[in-house]
């Protein structure tokens, strides 16, 4: 089983939508592996932060961009990001941990 590092990739606390489901819905963002099942990273998320619990997990894989490289175009890399919701009351401290 691959360990918390190699499954959760960084947090996605820059975004508009990530902090409306913080602040409203206790919903936290990441970046996951694209191999990565909702049981590991269930499992990374409770053992990268011992102190919460995860109620559930949304996975999507956004789809890679057309981007211009000079004269002709280029694929930016599919990534995965998982929704994880916690219970009430529990937070994640993204700067402690990252």
């Amino acid at each position: 089983m691959p360990t918390s590092n190699a499954v959760l990739k960084r947090p996605l606390i820059l975004t508009e939508k990530g902090n409306t489901l913080k602040d409203r819905e206790n919903k936290y963002l990441f970046e996951v592996s694209l191999r990565a099942t909702k049981n590991q990273i269930k499992s990374a998320i409770q053992e990268q932060f011992p102190e919460v619990h995860v109620v559930s997990i949304h996975t999507m894989v956004v789809r890679g961009k057309d981007r211009r490289m000079g004269r002709g175009y280029a694929k930016t890399q599919n990534w995965k990001k998982a929704v994880v919701a916690l219970r009430d009351g529990e937070k994640i401290d993204y700067f402690d941990a990252f």
